[in-house]
């Protein structure tokens, strides 16, 4: 899976900011998922003090969730640490990561924001927009916006608010478990990306793919040389 060559990657943070705002006028909020064979997530790890990161995408089918393919990178990151900026540092690894697919994935799942940025692209949307793909944004955390407090209930969602617009959701995808933040990547609207995120949880507070692809950046997803896929460890949710 190749990436579209959009702009250069060695820029200035004052470049990168210009370009995430030309970029942002390109993401699409319409939804244009069409049928779902397979399912991606990805993810990095945290640079070890020499600055090198793991980039790790791992593929699903649907509607069984069951990983097919992991591929990952493990390269130094160049990119300073700039809030907002992540993109920048992240996505190179990532695409590199992706490059090494096999199997084409029809919808990504991204551990990350993607509009539900402060100029409406982040990593999922810069990703989408990139691959020309559909992505979804699931962060564990906030980065922008105000919201309410989602009912227990599964399925149970605020909106995330920031200026007057809504930039995505707060989802509630287990009982009374602490919510994910899901947003717009490119190429789908809110309510599929939250429809799309229940259905790839299988019973789990995060998303099987980027769940999966959490543990393979960290390290912890192997594939075996008789091809079975095995999980070192699991996620707390």
């Amino acid at each position: 899976m190749e990436a579209r060559d959009l702009h250069e990657w060695q820029v200035t943070p004052d470049e990168a900011i210009e370009i995430q705002a030309e970029l942002a006028t390109m993401v699409s909020t319409k939804n244009k998922i069409g049928a779902v064979n397979f399912i991606a997530g990805v993810d990095i790890s945290a640079p070890n003090s020499e600055g090198f990161a793991q980039a790790a995408v791992v593929v699903l089918d649907y509607p069984q969730l069951s990983l097919i393919e992991r591929q990952v990178v493990h390269k130094k990151i160049t990119f300073p640490y700039i809030p907002g900026l992540l993109s920048f540092r992240e996505a190179p690894l990532i695409i590199a990561a992706c490059e090494k697919l096999k199997n084409d994935p029809d919808l990504i799942l991204v551990d990350g924001q993607g509009i539900a940025h402060p100029r409406r692209l982040g990593l999922a949307s810069h990703l989408g927009l990139l691959w020309n793909k559909p992505t979804i944004g699931c962060a564990k955390s906030r980065l922008c916006g105000m919201h309410n407090t989602p009912d227990i209930e599964r399925g149970s969602y605020a909106e995330l608010i920031d200026k007057g617009d809504v930039i995505g959701a707060v989802l509630r995808t287990r009982y009374n478990v602490s919510p994910v933040y899901i947003s717009i990547g490119n190429k789908v609207d809110l309510k599929s990306a939250i429809d799309w995120t229940l259905s790839c949880c299988d019973g789990k507070r995060l998303p099987e793919p980027t769940r999966l692809a959490h543990l393979a950046a960290s390290g912890n997803v192997k594939v075996p040389t008789k091809g079975a896929i095995k999980i070192k460890a699991s996620l707390s949710c």
